[in-house]
């Protein structure tokens, strides 16, 4: 009963960091390239995600007062995400990211930030009450790239914490952000360090590993407030591991076209799951001794990702409860 109250008084799951505009390429009929424009970032991606399956979902950051920053805002609110403590800069402009498809649906991405406007938030700019009611607070690394706006999500992290919301970072590494001369592995593990709920792909577990074992990488997670590991590998299946226990979860078959925001459509499938459940940082641990509950959480949060790459697109491709409860339905 605490935990139904606590998930009706303090159900929002509330995604800080960048929103950017992707451009995907495709081929014309008469063989030259051209670029769909298509809202998405990471972030961005999961709160339109929670709102996609009927969850609270409020979108915290910066963004340009550019033609891109409009269609960014307005596309947020019209899939329901709450825009309320968005806020607009002219001293940059919005984030791109042009965005090229394998045979298979895999992308590759080139970016043209810095400068770009979320890199701009600071912390005076949350409000006094910004984790108040929210649940669950999502981040990810592409808001740590530069000091000023890594210093402004460590600070989200340790508030929401403070405020008793379950802190989750989706890592979601792209090199290409961070300068070249900048090693992003200390600041890198700082985030994992102030995250109960991590999420990885196999390529940034791999990395986090480096020339050592994927043991002491797992203990070293573990050694910081992590109390739930995830580590997704496309569509194979996923591995699980809390401080005791490890495992596996399957995943779905699919017709992959664009595997673009597959993860984070997994992120949003599992958040807004446990927000229903009314399972918070406390409870997590508990849910995942559960092997009916984990499995189930697993089981929407692969869902949800494998129909996303059904679909071209990050916002677009986020798929409805219906989706969800129609592919379940294929793997009792």
């Amino acid at each position: 009963m605490a935990q139904a109250t606590a998930a009706s008084t303090r159900g929002v799951v509330a995604c800080f960091g960048e929103a950017l505009i992707d451009f995907r390429a495709e081929q014309a009929s008469d063989g030259t390239r051209r670029f769909v424009e298509q809202p998405g970032g990471a972030p961005a991606n999961v709160a339109v995600g929670v709102a996609a399956l009927g969850g609270r979902a409020r979108f915290i950051g910066m963004l340009a007062q550019d033609m891109f920053g409009d269609a960014l805002h307005a596309a947020l609110a019209t899939r329901g995400v709450d825009v309320s403590q968005v806020k607009r800069t002219g001293e940059a402009p919005t984030a791109l990211a042009f965005v090229a498809l394998a045979e298979d649906g895999e992308r590759s991405f080139s970016f043209y930030r810095p400068p770009a406007a979320d890199l701009l938030f600071q912390a005076s700019d949350f409000l006094a009450d910004t984790f108040d009611d929210v649940a669950v607070l999502h981040v990810c690394s592409n808001s740590m790239t530069a000091p000023a706006i890594a210093a402004t999500t460590l600070q989200a992290m340790t508030r929401a914490a403070q405020a008793g919301a379950l802190v989750s970072l989706d890592l979601n590494l792209r090199p290409a952000l961070w300068p070249r001369d900048v090693d992003p592995l200390p600041t890198l593990w700082q985030a994992l360090a102030a995250a109960r709920l991590v999420k990885l792909s196999a390529e940034e577990f791999a990395f986090l590993t480096g020339d050592g074992d994927s043991v002491s990488t797992v203990a070293r997670l573990f050694a910081g407030d992590a109390e739930v590991l995830l580590v997704t590998d496309g569509a194979a299946q996923m591995h699980w591991w809390t401080r005791t226990r490890a495992g596996t979860a399957r995943t779905f078959v699919v017709d992959a076209i664009d595997t673009t925001a597959a993860g984070d459509a997994c992120v949003a499938g599992l958040l807004q799951q446990l927000v229903a459940r009314g399972i918070n940082g406390d409870g997590l641990v508990a849910a995942f001794k559960s092997d009916a509950v984990r499995e189930d959480l697993l089981r929407h949060a692969a869902a949800a990702g494998a129909l996303a790459t059904t679909r071209h697109g990050a916002f677009d491709a986020m798929p409805d409860a219906a989706a969800v409860r129609a592919l379940l339905e294929t793997m009792p």
